[in-house]
């Protein structure tokens, strides 16, 4: 008698988490190098069934009903965003696949596609409130100058002479659903694999990939499902408080 609450919750439960992904993409439509996302769900007993399993991983049948739903996962949408000119010489776009290398202050690395670089006090190339911008081998990039000019394989030469100074390290992922994104927006995860042959342009930033008409759409869409499923819920509510009433009184 009370199952359609189980639905009606679990609607506007999966509702408002599809609002809270869309409503942060459309937050960073402007911030380079943003990756969209994308919630997902799947029925509990599906999960129960996957969990459920005995000492030999053989997951049984639990049941066949599920009045709602669980959160499986947030998928990442690594598309290109669109390139865009800047004339600063320390940003930098990556062409295809690949990410830059950040070591954080505490020895960790993470992994961007945002370029807009710059120099900290000691004349390191970084990523600002991040960490420092690796190479090819794995080490900080040293400048010391901004009057820099780079290659298509990401090659920074010196303005005046032309003289290498470093290599931008570019890094792949076979699989990059197995990248986790961290609170600072960076990309975690083992496998990293040195690009041999990256196209990156200098003076060029990443786009953000989000759509900003496609968010505004799917915004549209979950806000009245939630408002709808809530609408619901408070009929559901009355019926159910109404038929206890009538019953007691027969």
């Amino acid at each position: 008698m009370f199952k359609g609450f189980y639905n009606l919750s679990s609607a506007m439960i999966t509702h408002q988490n599809n609002l809270n992904v869309i409503a942060n993409n459309m937050v960073n439509i402007s911030t380079y190098g943003f990756k969209a996302s994308r919630y997902t769900a799947t029925t509990f007993d599906d999960v129960m069934y996957h969990r459920a399993g005995n000492k030999y991983q053989q997951p049984v049948e639990i049941g066949r009903q599920s009045y709602i739903r669980a959160a499986s996962e947030i998928v990442v949408d690594h598309r290109q965003g669109v390139p865009e000119p800047t004339a600063i010489p320390l940003d930098f776009c990556i062409m295809g696949d690949g990410y830059f290398a950040i070591e954080a202050p505490d020895g960790n690395i993470a992994y961007t596609r945002t370029g807009n670089f710059s120099l900290d006090t000691e004349g390191y190339l970084w990523l600002q409130d991040i960490g420092r911008v690796l190479d090819r081998e794995g080490a900080p990039i040293f400048l010391g100058t901004d009057k820099v000019v780079s290659d298509e394989d990401g090659t920074i030469r010196f303005e005046t002479t032309g003289e290498t100074m470093a290599t931008l390290g570019v890094y792949a992922f076979e699989d990059t659903a197995a990248l986790e994104l961290n609170e600072r927006g960076l990309f975690t995860g083992d496998g990293a694999a040195l690009v041999e042959a990256p196209h990156v342009l200098g003076g060029y930033l990443e786009r953000s990939n989000s759509d900003m008409v496609k968010q505004m759409t799917e915004m549209i869409t979950f806000q009245r499902a939630l408002q709808s499923a809530a609408t619901v819920t408070k009929i559901y509510d009355q019926v159910m408080n109404r038929s206890t009433t009538e019953i007691g009184r027969m």
